[in-house]
């Protein structure tokens, strides 16, 4: 209950409903709140025509009244006409729900009196008074009764009594303005409870509050619980009892307005009729708001479930972005070690050829200066035949010495520079272009099978993106079987959402789907459709069908997630005491197509449902229950057809454990068959089908059920000839 304290709140005084008065847009105020915040208007601008009170203001009446509403510059809270409030130069202040109110325009009682009078100690209400609804800032002209014209709320004083007294908690003082303190005392008279300190302020013991009874709070609310329900009575007539009620005004009315008041020509109903109607509509409107709350709460759920795997997902991310970015940051160190041996490589290579050649002239000078050094010593001797006899080899030797140190010999053989640069400015380019690329994978597009169709050995195929889809789609991917149930190949890649292959084998069957894809990579298969070409030298659409066969699996996808697979999605079971649906992986929409389904476990009687269905029937509900599919739910003694919830053709003959339930498909005839045990089970189920149907089965965890398909139609069954005009692409 602590949701509805707030509907139980003054928008006043953010306190509970005290003495709540009804205003004409249905609003409520406490009285003494609605007296607080009425504005004195001049008398030119208030006619006595176009006053009204609260009980006499119909719906449309109070639609003029609303076109003198008084606002403030920024339409926010109470207003006045300009200079015309009774006291002007007081300041307007705030309620704890921040609604500006004025201060009332009659007197501040003495301070030794008490904050809240007696009743009938009240000043008059100021003549030609207006008062604004806090909530709406509608505005409304009173008339001489003033605030007695305003019907009182029973009901609310009545639920917001039940709702404090309901409250196990300490009682609080109700005049502390900030942290309330716990209650020690109670004003039978005033009704109000009181701290030590504030009844010492509020409530001193002197005067005429002397002769007031202070009893303990306990007992305080023990005597607001026997205090007897007041009577609601007329507020035209004080006296009169409300007992009928108006239906043109909508409000209850006494016997005296039928008979005095403008009530007299209005349709009256009697006023417990009228309670009672309002109550069951009341209800009907409570049911449909709890569904919505309901469903609130559900999304409520969903969004904290959201927010948990934004988390999860953030942390998830966070440590694959970091994975990425320390894998760049490896790579980039491999490469740095690569150019970094390269370098090394280059510095050694410098290096030894520079000491080379600093070896190869070190040798070359020494044996140069010794020559120099030996010719100096010959040139010191005086003995001419023996200076003639060697000068000529000396001479020569000089020669081709100072030849050694020709041109080249004396210039360096390596560089002192590095000739490498390293070309970082694309790769710091692409680092600081690094960013998240906001696309995921493509959902998988969706057969329009009401355009899909073959005529003669082409077919037609085309598709679209789901709906609500909003990932980026650079292209799609046809492929098509042999077909003759074998591999998957591409026929088509391209832009196109529409796609006509030729030149196919006439009278065979062949399996599609397409997906699509994106720069982030390829999206989902869509669901696989089988086709059938036309038989050579038949009309298009023209289809004969015996001798073909259909090879299908329970789809995965379809199913509902209560439903469990196995055996390569031939055997389907339920985690589920409701049932739940699971379709085929392949749609049919011609020929005549024969499938069976065995029980491997049969227990505590369920009935589980066959037949077809389209592909957006209802997942969480027996299959037939709505007019996406046609069914024969059977149980252990009998069997009826189902379409719509509409059950038909009750049979006798059950199933159990080893049963086997046959369905019989023909597109030529437009008709369903259901079998048991190799018997048709009652008449043909129904007839006049058309389109695009899936096999599909619902059952519950009391059964087991095993999928038998590429079985030849029956014996005992002979088709029939195909029509062209009846049938669909």
């Amino acid at each position: 209950m602590d949701e509805m304290e707030e509907e139980l709140k003054c928008p006043v005084c953010g306190s509970f409903f005290r003495e709540p008065i009804i205003l004409p847009c249905t609003h409520n105020i406490c009285q003494a709140c609605a007296r607080n915040i009425l504005v004195q208007t001049p008398d030119a601008e208030s006619p006595q025509s176009s006053r009204a009170s609260g009980s006499g203001v119909s719906d449309y009446d109070y639609l003029d009244l609303d076109k003198m509403s008084l606002y403030s510059e920024a339409d926010s809270g109470y207003g006045s006409y300009g200079g015309f409030v009774s006291t002007p130069t007081t300041p307007c202040q705030k309620s704890p729900n921040g609604v500006r109110v004025f201060p009332p325009s009659v007197p501040q009682p003495q301070p030794q009196q008490h904050l809240l009078p007696q009743p009938g100690s009240l000043p008059p209400i100021p003549r030609n008074s207006c008062i604004t609804c806090p909530q709406c800032h509608r505005s409304l002209i009173l008339d001489e009764r003033g605030l007695r014209g305003f019907p009182k709320n029973r009901v609310l004083e009545g639920v917001v009594d039940r709702y404090q007294q309901s409250k196990a908690a300490a009682l609080k003082c109700q005049l502390c303005e900030k942290s309330p303190k716990e209650a020690t005392v109670m004003c039978e008279q005033c009704d109000v409870f009181y701290c030590d300190a504030c009844r010492l302020r509020c409530h001193p013991p002197r005067g005429p509050l002397a002769k007031h009874r202070l009893v303990p709070p306990a007992q305080g609310r023990i005597s607001r619980r026997a205090s007897p329900r007041k009577t609601s009575t007329c507020t035209e007539h004080e006296l009169e009892n409300l007992s009928m009620y108006c239906v043109q005004c909508k409000m209850p009315v006494c016997y005296q307005c039928l008979e005095e008041g403008k009530h007299g020509t209005h349709e009256v109903k009697a006023l417990g009729a009228m309670w009672k109607l309002h109550k069951g509509q009341l209800s009907q409107a409570l049911t449909v708001l709890s569904d919505r709350a309901t469903e609130a709460k559900e999304f409520l759920v969903q969004l904290r479930n959201m927010v948990q795997h934004i988390q999860e997902n953030g942390v998830e991310f966070e440590a694959c972005l970091v994975a990425q970015c320390d894998a760049l940051i490896d790579a980039l160190n491999r490469r740095k070690a690569q150019l970094l041996s390269r370098v090394n490589k280059e510095h050694e290579h410098k290096l030894k050829v520079v000491r080379d050649q600093i070896s190869h002239c070190t040798v070359k000078l020494r044996q140069t200066t010794g020559l120099m050094e030996y010719c100096l010593e010959v040139i010191k001797e005086n003995d001419p035949s023996g200076f003639l006899q060697i000068s000529d080899a000396l001479i020569r030797r000089v020669h081709v010495t100072e030849g050694q140190w020709g041109k080249g010999t004396l210039t360096p053989r390596m560089n002192s520079d590095f000739d490498l640069t390293l070309d970082s400015g694309p790769l710091l380019q692409t680092i600081h272009q690094l960013d998240f690329v906001q696309m995921k994978v493509p959902a998988a597009p969706m057969l329009q099978l009401e355009e899909c169709c073959t005529q003669n050995n082409s077919a037609t195929l085309s598709w679209k993106q789901p709906p609500l889809s909003t990932i980026v789609v650079d292209g799609y991917i046809l492929e098509l079987d042999d077909g003759n149930m074998g591999l998957f190949r591409e026929v088509y890649v391209g832009t196109e959402t529409i796609c006509t292959v030729d030149g196919l084998h006439f009278n065979s069957t062949y399996k599609s789907r397409v997906k699509a894809f994106n720069a982030s990579g390829l999206g989902q298969y869509s669901k696989t459709l089988i086709m059938q070409t036309s038989e050579t030298g038949l009309p298009p659409c023209d289809i004969q069908s015996i001798g073909t066969v259909a090879w299908f699996t329970f789809d995965p996808a379809s199913a509902h997630q209560d439903i469990v697979l196995s055996n390569d999605n031939l055997t389907v079971s339920c985690n589920s005491y409701d049932d739940r649906v699971v379709m085929g992986n392949s749609a049919f929409s011609r020929g005549v197509h024969y499938w069976e389904m065995t029980v491997d476990r049969y227990d505590n009687h369920p009935d589980p449902a066959f037949g077809v269905a389209r592909a957006d029937v209802l997942k969480d509900v027996m299959l037939g229950k709505d007019d996406k599919a046609w069914a024969m739910y059977v149980d252990n003694n009998r069997s009826w057809f189902m379409h719509n919830n509409s059950h038909t053709n009750r049979t006798d003959g059950g199933i159990g454990k080893g049963a086997t339930i046959g369905i019989l498909l023909d597109f030529t005839r437009g008709i369903l068959i259901f079998l048991i045990n190799d018997e048709q089970q009652g008449p043909v189920a129904f007839e006049a089908l058309e389109g695009v149907y899936y096999p599909a089965i619902s059952l519950n965890r009391n059964v087991q059920i095993t999928l038998h398909t590429g079985l030849p139609i029956p014996d005992f069954y002979t088709t029939g000839e195909a029509d062209p005009t009846g049938s669909v692409c």
